[in-house]
């Protein structure tokens, strides 16, 4: 595919290209296959993948939200609680996402199945629920989530193989591990999209950092 650049945004973070093997989900006409892990706004906004999922390990906050999603030019995913944030807040947060613009809006894995239903009922946007084990996915789908996002470490591969045989149909966003031999097993597995973290901004400093010391241009 011929490609049309820049001078100064040529240089960005892009996502592994296996990723691009996985079948992709279709989320408002939109096919999704690479999603980055992140809340850093320059990150977000040099990078290549499709959409991001902004999940953090506090409790969720609308103007990170909205600073996600000013800057990212793509779909965003964002992360309501359901863990340490829990009952009416969920439903506030996952109400504020969808004003914001959210394209879908996370659920954690504690989220018991009524806290699902209570989202469902206030929002028209794609609920997702994180599983990180063994779970009762028809009960979280019948809650009202409609895709899941497999997050279970090395486990990621085998959970996505026995949820992909009993459902066969329902998205399937997983995390694809730091290699591109770990992501390539998560999509033989059945993900339809690929959850990966990009480096820090101090790793992409390190290598730029080093030219500059040693009288070296921009790598």
């Amino acid at each position: 595919m011929n490609e049309v650049k820049g001078y100064l945004r040529d240089f960005r973070i892009d996502v592994p290209k296996v990723i691009y093997n996985c079948p992709g989900m279709k989320i408002f006409g939109r096919v999704i296959k690479s999603i980055v892990f992140s809340t850093d706004v320059s990150i977000i906004r040099n990078c290549n993948a499709d959409a991001v999922i902004a999940v953090y390990p506090f409790t969720p906050q609308p103007v990170i939200t909205q600073a996600v999603m000013m800057a990212a030019d793509c779909p965003v995913f964002v992360g309501v609680g359901g863990g340490l944030t829990k009952g009416e807040r969920v439903i506030n947060l996952a109400r504020h996402a969808e004003y914001q613009g959210a394209t879908g809006v996370v659920l954690n894995a504690p989220t018991t199945n009524e806290s699902i239903k209570e989202v469902a009922n206030v929002v028209d946007l794609p609920i997702v629920i994180t599983i990180v084990k063994e779970d009762d996915i028809q009960a979280r789908l019948d809650a009202g989530a409609q895709i899941l996002n497999v997050s279970a470490a090395a486990r990621t591969p085998e959970l996505v193989t026995k949820i992909r045989k009993e459902f066969p149909t329902v998205p399937i966003m997983a995390t694809g591990g730091p290699t591109e031999e770990s992501i390539r097993a998560t999509i033989e597995a059945g993900a339809d999209a690929i959850t990966w973290t990009p480096p820090s901004n101090g790793e992409v400093f390190r290598d730029i950092m080093d030219a500059y010391r040693n009288g070296n241009p921009h790598p």
